[in-house]
């Protein structure tokens, strides 16, 4: 790469000072560190020293000591920080809604400013072609992200996640090669989030707390990013922000990790901005910011024109200056803040709050009100004491609400592949993706069933892991609360299938099925489930409700191919594989089965191409060598027949 020298960008830095008309567009890097907490950050007076570079980072830079996400969800939260829109505008306020073309985004207004555009991310949550953040690769010359569902036994971070290390060693590569000009990175690390399982050394040094281990590896993983960036000379004349999307209950007002509540546990975020030559460094800035603002704040650091549409306001504003009372007044900017997670997930109310001047207001069944000054855990609530303040603060919610909404998209649910991946990071896809604004309100208050949000959590996890016979206690007394849960009774069906109990399983996932026709993973769960108890019959109209709502869903199509070879659909089911193929040639069983229709109809030339590929897809397959070499013995490849069969032999000796 070509940089200006020191000295050329302090002149080039002069002259923007000098003259008004003259626009310098820095580098610019947003670092989004996934669910974590403000007070873990040396930076914001954590004693824990968990994040040597990042407090070094913040000595040269600006820190915003209150700052505030507006929405616990990592997909939500990210749409805010790149759009400078709030969720009741931007409408990605659940997984899977396309992030619109018509929202103004800081990426695509960059590249269009003549700036490269990379971004890298650590989880399957903002991958936007496999994952659950579709329109997010909006603006970005590079997307990598890549991830896929993890099958039991899989390592967890060679599927639907990576570690920060890998993230950021993939977005030094990008920079190393990337042309000349002003580039825009996006390094998105996932390791803070549950579960809490840090690499060494600091699983050891941190087992007691493994979320502070997390903290402390991402630390030193965006260390190195800062490192290769002034290997390069690079770290100076570049414009840095880091934040986080959200925190982490950890337990706080009974929530295990986040998604339900509005406290500042799980939205309290870090946020310091390093603005070139690390001007206006060591500054801190006490007033309200919030992650709407973020993206406003570095186009106006660059001298890129803020869309009107953009709802945040730039932090600019809130710097010191020579024209400034040293002694004014912090500048107050009220948070809004909302979840609908609750309502979606659970069938419970969602959640509204609003921060502004010592107060913090949640709008919910049982409402609350919390002197901040005072009382910043949020433990006494104000409202039987101080219903005028409550009420006053109430119609100030429902007003900037109402002034910061449109109707810009109808708000989509996730398809069935979606559901699967969303449960592989332990959230719950909605049931419903087009409940009214208002209807959004009712419901249970979540302070009286966040018990079962932290059951289900933890028993999806479960699930996840393999953990069968831990799960179905959990789901068992999710159930006992909430019969009529479907995601409860899906992964219980999944649960007690997974264990063989195909027909312990039948029940809840029919249930789930009841309450959920238009999700396409109940039919499918339920499809497996009829299958293995040799109910082929039933099973197709199961899996062909699955592939309807799920079209490019490979492991759906290949289960109808299954049944309808059952139940003498042959040619049905040739179609089904040629789908299966056509989303993933590498489908290891879909390849065995066609070669072995293929061979069992007298077509072995033709089934030799499918039984190659499954072999070499999966090498210890018995069936694959043992097909492979009856499809051989038909064309009268006698040597190669007896090589599969010795290498069937083989594996058998092994087991």
């Amino acid at each position: 790469m070509v940089r200006l020298s020191r000295l050329g960008f302090v002149l080039c830095l002069l002259a923007i000072f000098c003259s008004a008309e003259t626009r310098f567009h820095p580098n610019i890097i947003l670092i989004t560190l996934d669910t974590t907490r403000a007070d873990r950050m040396g930076f914001l007076g954590s004693k824990r020293g968990l994040t040597p570079n990042l407090d070094a980072m913040a000595k040269q830079g600006i820190v915003f000591s209150r700052a505030y996400s507006h929405v616990p969800l990592t997909t939500a939260s990210h749409a805010t920080i790149l759009t400078g829109t709030y969720p009741q505008f931007n409408h990605v306020n659940d997984f899977g809604i396309p992030l619109s073309p018509r929202l103004p985004d800081l990426p695509d207004i960059l590249h269009h400013e003549g700036y490269h555009t990379g971004a890298f991310v650590g989880s399957l949550i903002l991958d936007p072609l496999d994952g659950t953040a579709p329109g997010f690769d909006r603006g970005f010359d590079v997307y990598d992200a890549g991830f896929h569902l993890r099958r039991q036994g899989a390592d967890r971070y060679k599927t639907v996640e990576r570690r920060a290390g890998v993230v950021v060693d993939h977005a030094i590569a990008w920079l190393s090669h990337v042309p000349e000009g002003p580039f825009f990175l996006w390094v998105h690390v996932y390791d803070a989030h549950d579960p809490y399982d840090p690499p060494a050394p600091y699983k050891e040094k941190y087992s007691a707390q493994p979320y502070d281990g997390e903290i402390a590896y991402v630390d030193a993983s965006v260390g190195k990013l800062f490192d290769a960036l002034r290997k390069h000379n690079l770290y100076d004349e570049t414009l840095i922000a880091v934040t986080a999307d959200h925190g982490e209950s950890l337990g706080a007002h009974g929530e295990n990790t986040h998604g339900i509540f509005l406290y500042d546990e799980t939205l309290h975020v870090p946020l310091v901005i390093k603005l070139p030559m690390n001007r206006k460094s060591g500054e801190r800035v006490s007033s309200r910011a919030r992650l709407v603002d973020v993206a406003p704040t570095l186009l106006a650091a660059a001298s890129v024109d803020v869309p009107q549409a953009m709802q945040g306001e730039s932090l600019l504003g809130l710097l010191s200056s020579d024209a400034k009372e040293k002694s004014a007044p912090p500048v107050d900017r009220p948070a809004y803040a909302e979840t609908d997670y609750p309502h979606r997930a659970f069938n419970w109310s969602a959640l509204r709050a609003i921060r502004t001047g010592k107060y913090l207001y949640i709008q919910a069944p049982d409402r609350e009100l919390y002197n901040q000054d005072v009382d910043a855990a949020a433990t006494h609530n104000l409202v039987a004491t101080s219903p005028a303040v409550a009420q006053t603060l109430a119609s100030e919610l429902s007003k900037f609400r109402d002034k910061t909404s449109q109707s810009l998209t109808d708000l989509a649910k996730p398809d069935a592949d979606q559901v699967q991946k969303l449960q592989a990071l332990g959230y719950v896809a909605s049931a419903d993706g087009k409940a009214p604004a208002t209807d959004m309100l009712a419901g249970a208050d979540p302070k009286k069933k966040i018990e079962i949000s932290n059951l289900l959590h933890d028993a999806m996890f479960d699930v996840e892991d393999a953990r069968y016979e831990q799960a179905v206690p959990l789901l068992q007394r999710v159930l006992k609360d909430q019969p009529e849960m479907p995601v409860a009774n899906m992964q219980y069906g999944m649960a007690e299938a997974r264990l063989k109990d195909f027909a312990q399983a039948l029940v809840p996932l029919q249930k789930a099925v009841q309450l959920m026709p238009d999700n396409g993973m109940g039919h499918y769960e339920l499809g497996l489930a009829l299958f293995e108890t040799g109910n082929w019959k039933d099973a197709a109209p199961q899996f062909e409700a699955a592939v309807a709502r799920a079209p490019r869903w490979a492991d759906a199509h290949f289960s109808l191919a299954a049944v309808y070879a059952r139940i003498d659909r042959v040619p049905d089911a040739m179609n089904e594989l040629d789908l299966t193929l056509g989303v993933s040639p590498d489908h290891y069983r879909a390849n065995l089965l066609r070669g072995r229709i293929l061979s069992l109809q007298g077509d072995a030339q033709d089934a030799l191409a499918n039984l190659e590929k499954a072999a070499k897809v999966e090498p210890d397959s018995v069936e694959a060598h043992v097909f492979l070499a009856d499809a051989y013995q038909q064309l009268g490849r006698q040597m190669d027949a007896q090589r599969e069969r010795l290498a069937a032999r083989k594996i058998r000796s092994k087991h």
